[in-house]
């Protein structure tokens, strides 16, 4: 009998209070109790015959148990059976074991998440590779762990968006492989000696793979976060306190969970110290984009230093932030409008669609067009594919419209007022937060603000453009069809010329293998780092690296995947030297020459440093002077002044006592610069006059590279005052009598009133030369005529 009655007993206890709760009294709720999502997992627990232990819902564990070793084991007995825990999970969002707890009812975000870049990071891995000696060549089939992608009608999104891909995949199939392999193990310093290419290994799993998502990362200030889902969706604060109400969370130790809440979409509301917030914050995505292409800390206004400014109330220096120190310059402008990453990146540019992406351009689907449109077009009547064509000639067909319906899985976070209709993404999928209101366009932001968009047309129609705006995007319509709007509004871009990298395998030194670590994970989802265990996936090597230089302002100008003009920073400008496990360089201050792969038939070989398309997140209402894209070098790929103030890099550079001829004079020196192989230009000049590439321009898409020729030419304006003013005379009417009435008024001719007279200057000459045309036309005529009344005479 009590066989019986003992389990009925002890449901009927567990079925009234929350067990979990008895040590974790004060623990804030997941969810607020009315959400759908609180009410989804309350409803799960009851189907599951525990009551109201919710926590094990997500968690798993033993709610009966008295002790706490007993608690955080195993799972109640009906998850065993069905869909639900399997054992105990501490953080239930883990990539590992998620289709076990989000997946019961994100199913289609779990499943795509496995091929995400932000899981396979296949495009941080292949620009590494390449830049080490082009360990894979151009594909992009290498990642943190062997997959594949799902059958072809599993991919999230559109039938216009699945159509859109494939044909995409068919342009540049390096990037969009079927099946992608794991990273190799690390080398050992003897396979390093015979082969030192193999130091990228080292240098991928000890620097670069800690941000995946389905590693628990750097336990760094500014470097705190979950693991997958709970990556994005669980609140932590740079110094990685926590601030809740559990008393089993200790507050003096770094690492936790700011608060036990989800952060996710406008009516996941998270509550700290009475402040309430939805969406989130900028600086949970930055946690992870900070390094590469630097658009997170970038989108913030941060821009990393060798200094330390400025000093605190005690005198200390700036703290490290995801170990640098930072300037601070102007955040972007939908930053400070209050927009978070989440308000324009779609739920497939960040959890995926289903299939493998192998660089950035691949998976973000998004434009500026999408929004804003053109000083001509409406968004909605754009074609599908604009700014986004792959191709060299902007897309052309009928207006792409508006969507009425979002697919069922995008409708389980918050859903807003269709208005007129869903906006369309360049690609064919609904933006489910952005709506056509009249000539407007609502954005719906997470953060529970809505923002009124007027685009550029009706702006334009209403006269709110400036003059400098009309001639930019309406006069000139090319900059429109063959420019990436934030080729202009990117006001700065950080630019870390020179990536010297240093693997060092000498006197037994070692570091962590942030893969190892991810990958050694447990029936609880928890990986190396979690554990406390990282001592375990110590290899050979030790990383060091240093830049040559820091720029931000003016980045130069390429042409991106998508075929058009894009700013862009240096990718992996490596320069490699690996020291031996006797403590002499195997390889020194080298770069790796390597096959042009886009144009094969030349057979020419370009150095593995490597400019990288980029848009760089710092996005202006005011753009770049014009001057400093047609005036500026730099602007064209020429290099900083041209290239031509920097020294020679292929020589050692000595600095000692000197003979007139440059003899040096002590026996006994010490080479101030060491000099680099197979490098002897700017970093930052990466083309010549010629249109010969120096340097590689984006080792991904097939249409990136340099500005052609054609596109050069048209660029430069380069010394367009001396057309005019090298040819008068300082004595000539035109040249000089301006000058000379202002200096006798006593007015001081600045820019404006330069510009003003030149194009009166302009406008008469052309008139001119109108009026002169038509009167020889005139005169021709006369003549035609006379001749021929006289033969007819």
């Amino acid at each position: 009998m009590l066989r019986i009655f003992l389990p009925l007993l002890l449901l009927l206890t567990l079925a009234g209070a929350n067990n979990c709760l008895k040590c974790h009294s004060g623990i804030e709720p997941i969810r607020e109790p009315h959400t759908g999502m609180a009410k989804a997992i309350a409803k799960k627990a009851r189907k599951a015959g525990v009551g109201d232990n919710t926590c094990v819902v997500c968690h798993g564990g033993s709610p009966d148990a008295t002790t706490k070793e007993a608690a955080h084991r195993g799972a109640p007995r009906y998850f065993q059976a069905y869909e639900g825990p399997k054992h105990f999970y501490p953080d239930p969002g883990s990539a590992w074991i998620n289709q076990n707890t989000c997946g019961m009812c994100h199913k289609e975000q779990v499943a795509a998440q496995m091929n995400s870049l932000m899981m396979t990071e296949q495009g941080k891995i292949h620009g590494t590779l390449y830049s080490f000696g082009g360990l894979e060549g151009y594909r992009h089939d290498v990642g943190n762990y062997a997959t594949q992608n799902p059958d072809p009608h599993k991919r999230l999104g559109s039938e216009t968006y699945r159509k859109y891909m494939k044909k995409l995949h068919d342009l540049n199939p390096q990037v969009f492989p079927a099946k992608m392999k794991e990273l190799p193990p690390a080398p050992t310093p003897e396979e390093v000696e015979k082969n030192p290419k193999l130091a990228a290994y080292t240098y991928l799993r000890q620097e670069c793979l800690r941000c995946h998502t389905g590693s628990k990362g750097r336990q760094k200030r500014g470097d705190y976060r979950g693991m997958g889902c709970s990556s994005c969706h669980i609140p932590y604060s740079n110094d990685g306190f926590y601030e809740g109400g559990d008393p089993t969370i200790p507050r003096d130790k770094p690492g936790h969970l700011l608060v036990h809440q989800i952060q996710s979409s406008r009516n996941a509301r998270v509550t700290v110290h009475g402040m309430h917030y939805t969406g989130v914050p900028v600086e949970t995505c930055a946690t992870c984009h900070n390094r590469g292409k630097r658009i997170g800390v970038s989108y913030e206004g941060l821009m990393e230093t060798a200094y330390k400014p400025t000093f605190d109330e005690k005198g200390n220096a700036q703290p490290k932030l995801h170990t640098k120190h930072y300037l601070h310059l102007k955040a972007d402008v939908h930053m400070r409008k209050g927009m978070l990453c989440q308000d324009c990146h779609t739920s497939r540019d960040l959890h995926g669609d289903g299939f493998l992406a192998g660089a950035t351009l691949g998976p973000v689907e998004i434009e500026c067009q999408d929004c804003h449109g053109t000083t001509k077009k409406y968004p909605w009547e754009l074609p599908l594919g604009y700014s986004d064509e792959f191709a060299t000639k902007p897309a052309r067909g009928k207006p792409r419209g508006l969507a009425r319906s979002l697919a069922d899985y995008l409708k389980k976070g918050t859903t807003f007022d269709k208005k007129e209709g869903y906006l369309l993404t360049a690609r064919g999928n609904p933006y489910k937060n952005v709506v056509k209101d009249g000539d407007d366009v609502l954005v719906y932001l997470a953060s529970g603000k809505t923002l009124r968009l007027a685009p550029l047309k009706k702006l334009k129609e209403e006269g709110k453009l400036s003059k400098k705006g009309l001639v930019a995007m309406d006069t000139v319509a090319k900059h429109n069809d063959r420019m990436e709007c934030y080729a202009c509004h990117d006001s700065w871009a950080p630019q870390c010329y020179g990536c010297h990298v240093k693997v060092d395998y000498s006197g037994g030194k070692k570091s962590v293998d942030w893969l190892a670590a991810a990958h050694d994970r447990d029936i609880h989802g928890t990986d190396a780092m979690r554990r406390g265990t990282l001592r375990e996936h110590l290899i050979p090597g030790k990383v060091t690296e240093t830049r040559s230089y820091l720029r931000w302002e003016n980045p130069p100008l390429v042409q991106n995947g998508e075929g058009r003009v894009s700013p862009a920073m240096p990718g992996c400008q490596v320069v490699l030297t690996v020291i031996g496990k006797e403590g002499k360089a195997v390889l020194q201050n080298h770069v790796f020459m390597m096959p042009d792969y886009k144009h094969s038939e030349s057979k020419r070989k370009l150095p593995g440093i490597v400019m990288a398309a980029t848009h760089s997140h710092t996005v202006q209402k005011e753009a770049r002077s014009c001057e400093s894209c047609h005036g500026n070098p730099a602007a064209m790929g020429y290099g900083i002044e041209g290239g031509k103030i920097w020294g020679d890099m292929s020589r050692d550079f000595i600095v000692d006592l000197k003979t007139a001829d440059g003899r040096v004079i002590p026996s006994r020196y010490t080479a101030q610069k060491p000099k680099i192989e197979n490098f002897n230009v700017d970093w930052s000049r990466f083309v010549d006059e010629n249109g010969t590439p120096l340097q590689t321009v984006d080792n991904h898409w097939n249409l990136a590279g340099p500005l052609s020729n054609a596109q050069r030419a048209k660029l430069d304006r380069r010394g367009a005052c001396l057309a005019c003013h090298e040819t008068m005379p300082n004595k000539s009417l035109a040249g000089s009598l301006m000058h000379h009435v202002a200096e006798a008024a006593g007015v001081e001719i600045d820019r404006e009133k330069h510009n003003e007279i030149l194009q009166k200057n302009i406008t008469i000459a052309a008139w001119v030369q109108v009026l002169l045309g038509a009167a020889g036309l005139g005169f021709i005529l006369f003549i035609i005529n006379k001749f021929r009344r006289k033969r007819g005479a």
